[in-house]
């Protein structure tokens, strides 16, 4: 007879991993149920003719310095900086904070715009975790940590002369962030400051966290992934690869608000999306879903503000740049028609006017 063993009580560790395990298991033969569809689907779309970007060169852009900057911790923050091609007296430097997911290469048609007038200094970098910056190697990512990052950048890159902030959806909260720890500096160094498809909080309403990761999520969801992916982390990453069919319709669905956005801007978002990891998304969350940061606009009140968002942002909806413009009377208010979150990408031409126009005014 064999002899019946009382299995041993599992560990705290032991149980999140199999909760984790089973969760993403369940999700994984969700997905996975409908792959063979989406990739009928996602190859009729990415088909489509005349793609106004399909030759569009995504990545890497020129620049005339890139290095590693550390911070306190040894995280490595990825930079670049592009001189200004003429001499242009108290031209502010501008300097661009991308959001939640992506990386630097968020502003490729603003970038490309401004090396190509050549009247600004551009600075952009990737936060951490993100793009070609290092991971933090313990505690959780924090909008505060965000906007230290964001100081340390400016101090390293611009130690003097006026600034112009622009920054996208985590971005606009790093920059807020930054209000809340440094006020002294808008107005005296920050002479403008950009916001797109951002919020002053109340995150956890909203479609926060990349559409090919998880869809909508509330506050007991995100303590259980954040503490989840301590040892699911490397599993869901796996999930995610396999389903880049689905993570591409999510992506256009979730990202845009055109009914045909161009097939390359979407494999580009998406490709963005896929390189953060599981374990960074996750560590973000609590931080951005409990962002609020509403008082910290009172340090933009006296500098010019430009607010941009696409009317069909599902991600931040446009009610949160109207919360943002009502605590701010005298921004700018840009709404682009038939534009979702990744506003700057689906309609470059629009959004890059309105800069350049902003920055003439600054």
């Amino acid at each position: 007879m064999t002899p019946y063993r009382i299995p041993r009580p599992r560990s705290a560790a032991g149980r999140v991993a199999g909760v984790v395990g089973a969760a993403v298991g369940v999700a994984a033969a969700g997905l996975a149920a409908g792959v063979a569809t989406e990739r009928v689907l996602v190859r009729r779309l990415k088909s489509r003719p005349a793609d106004p970007y399909a030759d569009e060169q995504f990545g890497q852009q020129p620049y005339d310095e890139a290095f590693q900057l550390e911070l306190p911790d040894g995280t490595d923050i990825h930079v670049e900086v592009v001189e200004p091609k003429r001499a242009a007296p108290r031209r502010p430097t501008v300097v661009l904070v991308h959001g939640f997911c992506l990386d630097m290469g968020t502003f490729h048609f603003q970038r490309k715009m401004l090396t190509e007038r050549g009247e600004h200094r551009v600075v952009a970098y990737d936060q951490p975790g993100h793009g070609r910056s290092g991971r933090l190697e313990t505690g959780e990512y924090d909008l505060t940590l965000l906007g230290h990052t964001l100081r340390r950048v400016i101090d390293r890159t611009a130690p003097e002369g006026p600034l112009v902030l622009i920054g996208h959806s985590m971005g606009g909260m790093t920059i807020m962030a930054l209000a809340e720890l440094f006020p002294e500096m808008f107005g005296d160094r920050v002479v403008g400051t950009v916001l797109m498809a951002t919020s002053g909080g109340l995150l956890a309403e909203t479609k926060l966290v990349a559409p090919a990761l998880i869809g909508r999520v509330g506050g007991p969801v995100l303590h259980m992934m954040s503490n989840a992916t301590r040892y699911g982390g490397t599993v869901i990453d796996k999930a995610r690869k396999s389903t880049s069919n689905v993570a591409w319709l999510l992506t256009r669905k979730y990202g845009f608000g055109g009914s045909s956005p161009s097939p390359a801007l979407v494999s580009y978002v998406e490709t963005m999306n896929s390189r953060t990891s599981a374990d960074t998304v996750t560590r973000y969350l609590r931080t951005l879903a409990t962002h609020s940061r509403y008082p910290a606009l009172a340090a933009l009140a006296g500098t010019p503000v430009l607010v941009v968002v696409g009317d069909k942002d599902m991600i931040t909806p446009v009610t949160h740049s109207e919360e943002i413009v009502r605590r701010l009377p005298h921004a700018e208010f840009v709404k682009i028609p038939d534009s979702g979150h990744v506003v700057m990408l689906e309609h470059a031409d629009e959004v890059n006017a309105a800069v350049a126009r902003f920055l003439e005014e600054c």
